[in-house]
């Protein structure tokens, strides 16, 4: 491993951020370069990526790479490594979300989601554990507060951020001894282009605005960004932004029969004045994820 200072534990070590084209990876790209990282940005917008990368100033490369392909995720890794070294960070943060009626919902869509967000984060995880093992290195998988508790009409994305919590424990407890430290960030509703593009579905921001108000603000990535940057400086194995999350954890277990509660009232209600619909992939960095074919 490279040699680092205490001031700044991240300087010259190269981070792998997914999802890095916009939102909140290419907040993420802006905090680590802050503290003198050096970038592998990855997504699937190639000029996006680039956009990013001219604005850091670090060393940074891009790799346009669907995360769900672990033949080419596995290339990525390799070149990652040969340009800018091995992998001391890696952030599983590429992800996509839908909502609407489960019994409504489009296949393919539903299960683009379950593939963007947890089979993305296992392909990226085992695609880079050879550099983190080299470097007893960090391993961040970005969940969410869906991951604790859940909410209707966001099945698949609920779904997907419960698994990742769960595979991320595992490879926890399966990696201690190697050296590696798995962090799980549980983040609220960040500022991206999804949310706003989610707020544009009436039943979604209706369910959002009849959250406890804690629950229902909306963060600025580059906040979010740059408490995930100061958890991965202090390998911290969680990170809850806002940080009020971590009250939540020891009573995760009764969030489902209240949500199940308020839903019962509030959904025939809102149906009654407008009809659910499917939202499709939410946010432009969605719609470039979407199924083809």
């Amino acid at each position: 491993m490279r040699t680092r200072t205490h001031s700044r534990p991240l300087a010259g070590r190269t981070v792998v951020v997914t999802g890095a084209a916009r939102g909140l990876g290419a907040a993420l790209a802006r905090a680590f370069d802050d503290r003198g990282a050096r970038l592998a940005l990855l997504g699937l917008e190639g000029d996006r990526l680039r956009d990013v990368a001219r604005f850091l100033h670090h060393e940074s490369a891009c790799w346009e790479v669907d995360v769900t392909d672990d033949a080419a995720l596995a290339d990525t890794a390799r070149d990652v490594r040969t340009r800018l070294g091995p992998a001391s960070v890696v952030v599983a943060n590429a992800g996509v979300a839908e909502g609407g009626p489960f019994a409504d919902s489009d296949p393919r869509v539903w299960r683009r989601v379950i593939e963007v967000n947890l089979i993305g984060s296992a392909a990226t995880a085992r695609s880079f554990l050879p550099d983190l093992l080299d470097t007893r290195g960090y391993y961040l998988q970005v969940a969410s507060l869906a991951a604790m508790g859940t909410s209707p009409l966001m099945s698949a994305y609920c779904a997907s951020k419960a698994g990742v919590e769960s595979f991320a424990h595992a490879l926890r407890a399966e990696l201690a001894h190697r050296g590696v430290t798995v962090a799980i960030a549980y983040i609220n509703w960040t500022d991206t282009d999804m949310i706003r593009d989610g707020d544009r579905h009436a039943v979604l921001r209706e369910l959002r605005a009849h959250m406890p108000p804690p629950a229902r603000s909306v963060y600025p990535a580059p906040r979010v960004a740059d408490r995930l940057a100061a958890a991965a400086e202090r390998r911290s194995t969680a990170v809850y932004v806002p940080a009020w999350l971590r009250a939540v954890q020891p009573v995760r277990a009764l969030l489902p029969a209240v949500v199940t509660h308020i839903a019962r009232t509030e959904l025939p209600r809102l149906e009654r004045a407008q009809r659910f619909e499917p939202t499709g992939l939410l946010g432009a960095g969605g719609r470039a994820a979407e199924p083809r074919g």
